[in-house]
């Protein structure tokens, strides 16, 4: 796997992290040697029912009963791409009392510990900075937005990889759209033995759903002035 240059824009791990947690529809927790599956089929994210905040920083001796607990939330594209995992998030924490997986009520959570890892390597997020992040403007629709791409308009990928830098090597076998955000679109080429992915930024980041049309027809608008000159990005 050969990773996205560092110098392309992309979200930080804590927008990435933000993102994750507020659209998943499934998560696995583990507390008291116990793994339970949890899924949202209503469109709403499972987090919906745990609310994080800090721990217990005050004085005397903290609430007693309290129960380890980890939230396990995968991100998976959208796209038949190989390797469909694209990122983790564990938050780790304390529960006020043990997990009732039947329970509808919103459980309580002390975070103590926020991972991101993808194929950047891992990241740690706090709380403050889960806060502070925006959630992408993109992530509840990304989905539907791909696979339109795929399914209607498979005909876009090898001409929006022409803006790729520098111009990908002649073993691709194929290329798929593995995700898109605020910031551009990310393609990964699949080669015999390998992969790699390739950021094409957008003009600038958006900051709403409607905006995304503009700057992808811009991208398809460089990639055909390539074309008709023929010219190749080295």
């Amino acid at each position: 796997m050969r990773r996205i240059p560092l110098s392309a824009p992309a979200p930080t791990a804590a927008e990435r992290a933000r993102s994750i947690v507020g659209v998943a529809h499934s998560m696995t927790v583990v507390s008291e040697g116990r793994h339970s599956e949890v899924r949202r089929l209503d469109g709403a994210g499972v987090m919906g029912q745990v609310h994080l905040h800090a721990p217990f920083e005050g004085s005397g001796t903290p609430p007693g009963g309290r129960v380890p607990v980890r939230l396990e939330l995968t991100d998976v594209a959208p796209t038949p791409v190989r390797d469909r995992l694209r990122a983790r998030v564990t938050l780790t924490g304390l529960l006020a009392a043990p997990y009732d997986p039947e329970s509808t009520e919103s459980t309580c959570m002390e975070i103590g510990q926020c991972v991101l890892e993808d194929d950047n390597g891992r990241s740690h997020v706090t709380l403050q900075e889960l806060e502070a992040a925006e959630p992408d403007p993109l992530a509840t629709c990304e989905a539907g937005m791909l696979t339109h791409l795929v399914d209607d308009h498979p005909e876009l990928v090898p001409l929006l990889l022409r803006l790729a830098r520098p111009h990908p090597d002649g073993d691709v076998q194929r290329a798929l759209p593995l995700g898109i955000d605020r910031y551009g679109l990310t393609l990964r080429l699949e080669h015999a033995r390998s992969h790699q992915d390739i950021r094409l930024p957008f003009h600038k980041p958006v900051s709403h759903v409607d905006h995304v049309g503009p700057q992808i027809h811009a991208l398809l608008a460089a990639a055909r002035r390539l074309s008709h000159t023929g010219r190749l990005i080295t």
